[in-house]
C-alpha cells in the first residue's frame, strides 16, 4: 500500500513544479525524491508525471491523484495543530451561549472551574434555549443540541443525551401505568415546545426502528424545567432528558414509563465559527467541557 508520505511528496512536486525545490524543502536529495514518486506510480501501477527536462506535467490519473490529495497536508497540520499547546497557559476572553438545562446542571460549574483551573482566561455565559447566531451576535462557542444546518458552522459532538418518559406515582395511581405507546393516548401528555417535530409528537423505537406517534395534553411548555414540576405535580406524563429527572427518579419521586419502548436520543455538540484553526482557549474550553459530562454520563 503506497505511504501517505509519498502522497504529500508528490503534491509537493505538483504545487512547486520541481523535483530540486521540494528536496531543498524537505532536506533531502533530488534523487530520492524522484525515487519515492516512482516508487508510489509503481505501487499504483500507473504512471503520475511526464516528466521533461523543461517542466512537469500530469497524467489523466495523476490530476486525479493530485486533486483528491492536495489537502491531505494541510489537514493534518490542522490535525495536529488542534491538540498542541493545550498544556500551555490560557488566556482571553470567550462569550458563550449554551441550553438552559445544561447551563443549570453542568456547564455553569464546568465552565467556572475551567476559568479557576486558568486564572488568565474570562468567560461570559448566556442561557439561552434559543438560537443564536453567532457571528453577528459575536458569540465564540455554543452548545447545543440537535442538527446543525449552518455550513458556515463547525460542530464537534459532545454527548449524547437519552430521554425518558417519566410520571408522578399519584399520576399512575390515579390513571393506571402506560403498558403501550399507543394507550398514552388515554393519558394527559405534557409537550415540550422546543422539539423540532412539535410538542406532542413523541418518538419511540419498534424493531430497532425509531418511528414517531402523535399523543395529546393539556399543557405545553418551551421550558423542560417547567414541564419536571407539572408532572412532579401529578398532572400528566411527560418526555424529558435524563439528566433532568435523574434525582427525582433515584428518590421515587418519578417512575420512568415505557423504558423498552423510548428511543428518544439527543446530540450535545460544541460549535464555533469556521476557521482553520480555532483558538487554543476554545479548543481547551470544548475539550474540559466533554470530560465534564464523561464523568457523569450515567446520569444521560
Amino acid at each position: 500500500m503506497p505511504q501517505i508520505d509519498d502522497l504529500v511528496l508528490f503534491t509537493q512536486v505538483i504545487e512547486h513544479g520541481s523535483f530540486s525545490k521540494v528536496a531543498e524543502l524537505n532536506k533531502i536529495t533530488k534523487s530520492v525524491v524522484s525515487k519515492r514518486i516512482s516508487k508510489l506510480e509503481s505501487e499504483l501501477g500507473v504512471q503520475l508525471i511526464y516528466r521533461t527536462t523543461r517542466k512537469l506535467t500530469l497524467t489523466e490519473p495523476g490530476e486525479i491523484l493530485y486533486h483528491r490529495s492536495k489537502d491531505i497536508n494541510p489537514i493534518a497540520q490542522s490535525a495536529f495543530d488542534a491538540v498542541t499547546g493545550f498544556s500551555e497557559a490560557l488566556s482571553g476572553h470567550i462569550r458563550m451561549s449554551v441550553p438552559t438545562i445544561s447551563g443549570e446542571l453542568l456547564l455553569a460549574e464546568a465552565v467556572s472551574d475551567f476559568c479557576r483551573l486558568h486564572p488568565g482566561m474570562t468567560v461570559d455565559m448566556s442561557l439561552d434555549n434559543h438560537f443564536v447566531d453567532l457571528l453577528s451576535d459575536n458569540i465564540d462557542l455554543v452548545i447545543r443540541t440537535g442538527y446543525l444546518e449552518d455550513s458556515s458552522l463547525i460542530a464537534r459532538h459532545i454527548f449524547n443525551s437519552r430521554w425518558m418518559i417519566c410520571a408522578s406515582p399519584e399520576y399512575i395511581e390515579q390513571n393506571g401505568m402506560p403498558l403501550t405507546p399507543k394507550s398514552l393516548q388515554h393519558h394527559n401528555c405534557l409537550g415540550y415546545n422546543q422539539q423540532s417535530t412539535g410538542p406532542f409528537d413523541w418518538q419511540f423505537i419498534r424493531n430497532g426502528e425509531l418511528y414517531t406517534l402523535k399523543v395529546a395534553g393539556n399543557f405545553s411548555s418551551d421550558n423542560a424545567a417547567a414541564l419536571r414540576k407539572s408532572t412532579l405535580a401529578g398532572n400528566g406524563l411527560s418526555y424529558l432528558p435524563t439528566c433532568l429527572i435523574y434525582d427525582d427518579l433515584q428518590k421515587g419521586e418519578l417512575i420512568e414509563v415505557l423504558p423498552e419502548h423510548t428511543g428518544k436520543v439527543v446530540g450535545i455538540y460544541a460549535v464555533y465559527p469556521y476557521t482553520r484553526k480555532p483558538a487554543k482557549r476554545i479548543q481547551a474550553l470544548i475539550e474540559h467541557i466533554r470530560e465534564r459530562y464523561m464523568e457523569i454520563k450515567d446520569r444521560f
